[in-house]
């Protein structure tokens, strides 16, 4: 675990309710506009088809309609800033069930997912608990980390097909920030300035603490840029070199602390 803890930031759980929508559909349609042969394409995931993973997709409101159908937990067990560290151990996990998984209809399989989570998630209380992989999270807490898995699998499926998929800007938004602020967990302390605009500025990293004026140690990167590297997409040396990444200071090299999730 991470050695310090950090005040989740609030998030409008309604606001984050109608994002992970709205990225759910920006991904499903682009799937279902997919011509047959290019679910068989290679993804960045490893082995993983495109068909396996827009499967894979359909897992992160899935996991919410699992969480509202069974029993409530008695206790919290996760805290949000807990679920990005919590992540590196799921791996081999998920890509068992990533190769369990039936997808053979794609379309029927993203039709049914939508129309359940909007079903129960429309009269939920955010406060209640839900069965996660990792523990038991309110659900506020737990639709937050779906915009995680939302974007970032948008990514990877731009990234193999080609294809331009929107992002819901509250989406993106919340996937950034919690990234930021894990980074911000992390590696607690105030000598490093990190920010992503337009969405999360975050301090880290331990040594002399900025109060005024412009800091001595900062990175400036965009959103896009920050969740590759923070989920282990990108690394950073290649982005510096690609001049996707600003960097001042002798502070200011993130290369030991990314990812930040697995």
């Amino acid at each position: 675990m991470p050695p310090a803890r950090k005040r989740a930031r609030s998030y409008d759980p309604a606001r984050t309710r109608a994002a992970v929508s709205a990225q759910f559909g920006h991904v499903r349609e682009a799937v279902l506009a997919l011509p047959p042969e290019a679910l068989g394409r290679p993804t960045r995931l490893g082995s993983w088809t495109v068909r396996e993973l827009a499967g894979h997709v359909t897992a992160a409101l899935g996991a919410v309609v699992r969480g509202l159908e069974g029993p409530e937990p008695e206790k919290r067990e996760l805290t949000l800033l807990d679920w990005p560290f919590a992540t590196r151990t799921a791996a081999a996990r998920i890509d068992e069930d990533v190769r369990a998984a039936d997808t053979a209809d794609l379309p029927g399989l993203y039709g049914r997912t939508a129309e359940r989570y909007e079903e129960l998630v429309a009269g939920a209380d955010g406060e209640r608990l839900v069965p996660t992989r990792f523990g038991a999270m309110t659900l506020a807490d737990f639709l937050v980390t779906r915009t995680v898995e939302l974007v970032v699998h948008t990514d990877d499926l731009a990234a193999a097909t080609g294809t331009e998929i929107p992002y819901d800007r509250q989406a993106l938004a919340a996937c950034t920030r919690l990234l930021a602020d894990a980074l911000a967990v992390r590696a607690p302390g105030g000598a490093v300035e990190v920010r992503i605009p337009p969405y999360a500025v975050v301090q880290c990293v331990e040594g002399p603490r900025h109060t005024r004026g412009t800091p001595p140690n900062v990175v400036e990167t965009d959103p896009l840029t920050w969740i590759r590297l923070a989920t282990g997409r990108s690394g950073w040396a290649a982005e510096l070199d690609a001049a996707r990444i600003a960097a001042s200071g002798e502070r200011a090299d993130l290369a030991e602390l990314l990812p930040v999730m697995g």
